[in-house]
This record gives C-alpha cells, sequence and structure tokens, in this order.
C-alpha cells in the first residue's frame, strides 16, 4: 500500500507539472477543474485505504492484548501445575505457554509494523490533501489572471481607435438628448412667465371692472 501511496504522489507531482508546461492549452481552467476533481477522487479513495489500515492495526492491537493476556493466564496455571506435579496439566500449559509466545510474537511484530505503516500513510495523505489545497489556490491565481484578461480586452474594445466613430456617434446623441431637455425646459419656464403675467393681468383689472359697474348702476 506503501508502494501505492508513493507511486500516486509522484505521478500527481508529474500531472501537475505537465499540466501547467503546457501554454498552449484552450481552456486551462477547465482543465485544471478536471485534474483537481481527479485528484479529489483519488484521495477520497486514498483516505478509505488508510481507514482500513487503521482499521487492521486496532485489530492487530486488540489480538495482542487477548495473546499477551492468554500467555500471562497460562504461565500462571503452569506454575501451579508444576506446583501440583500433574503431568498431563504441565504438559498441556507447557504447549500452550509456547503457542501463545509465538503468537505474541508475532502479532507485536504485525502490530509494530502496522503503525510505522499508518504513520507513513498518514503522512502521504495530508501531503495529498495539501496537494489539492494548492492546486486550488492555483486555480484562483489563473481565474483572477483570467478575469483581469478578460476585463482588459473588453476594455480595449471600447477604448480602442477602430470604435471612435462609434463613441462620436454617442456623443452627438447625448447632446442632442441635451439640447432636447434644454429646450423643453425653457419652452415650460416661458409658459410658467406668461401664465403669471396673465394672472397678475387679472389680478389689476379687477377693482376697475367693478368700480366701472358701480358707476353705470348709478
Amino acid at each position: 500500500m506503501t508502494g501505492l501511496l508513493k507511486r500516486f504522489k509522484y505521478q500527481l507531482q508529474a500531472d501537475l507539472h505537465e499540466f501547467f508546461d503546457k501554454k498552449e492549452d484552450k481552456n486551462p481552467i477547465a482543465m485544471l477543474n478536471q485534474y483537481i476533481r481527479e485528484a479529489e477522487k483519488q484521495t477520497e479513495q486514498t483516505g478509505k485505504l488508510l481507514q482500513r489500515q487503521v482499521e487492521l492495526k486496532d485489530k492487530l492491537e486488540r489480538e495482542l492484548k487477548e495473546a499477551t493476556s492468554m500467555l500471562e493466564k497460562r504461565t500462571s496455571q503452569l506454575a501451579l501445575a508444576i506446583n501440583s506435579n500433574e503431568a498431563d496439566l504441565i504438559a498441556f500449559a507447557e504447549q500452550e505457554v509456547e503457542v501463545y509466545k509465538v503468537r505474541q510474537s508475532t502479532l507485536l511484530t504485525s502490530f509494530e509494523t502496522a503503525k510505522v505503516q499508518v504513520f507513513e500513510l498518514e503522512s502521504k495523505y495530508e501531503t495529498m490533501k495539501h496537494k489539492i489545497k494548492d492546486m486550488k489556490v492555483r486555480q484562483l491565481q489563473l481565474m483572477g489572471k483570467e478575469n483581469v484578461i478578460r476585463a482588459h480586452h473588453k476594455m480595449d474594445n471600447v477604448i480602442d481607435s477602430n470604435n471612435e466613430a462609434s463613441l462620436e456617434d454617442l456623443s452627438a446623441y447625448i447632446d442632442h438628448l441635451s439640447t432636447k431637455i434644454d429646450k423643453k425646459y425653457e419652452v415650460t419656464m416661458l409658459e410658467s412667465r406668461l401664465a403669471l403675467l396673465e394672472k397678475q393681468q387679472k389680478t389689476i383689472s379687477t377693482p376697475t371692472d367693478i368700480e366701472n359697474s358701480n358707476q353705470q348702476a348709478m
């Protein structure tokens, strides 16, 4: 399993370097997204293998504790059998002690090996996760560059000298709208002044009309 993870690590680094060396790629963002998805998938699968290895280590540890406990028990029973001078019990206990000694030794070796393997796998698993995180940071950097390039391209299209005619047309249209608004405002002001003058005239003429009416009545 260690060899599998080591090959994956080297392949991941090689693929990543190869990916960024290909400057001619038409859509690097899309390719990077796909690469990250694949790396995340493989990392998830590796995490499951790591979990299985941890469970195996724990099981070996339980078996080792059981074998050690049984070895201590049979050793104690062997001492009792010897003190009792029970030949058949002595033979059985000696056989049991030997079996559990071998089992304990085997399990101890396997458990120590499993502990080292789990530590190595956990370290490499964390490295894989860091690599993916670094790729996601790189992804953000590329997206930022892509946005800047697109923004510059759009701005250049507006600023470009080839679009001077369009800008002049737009400026002329704005001036035209401004002139129309100014004329409407001027007409509105003139109408307001005329209305005010008319109102003032009516106010002035009203007392005279009343006086004339009184004289005619007399």
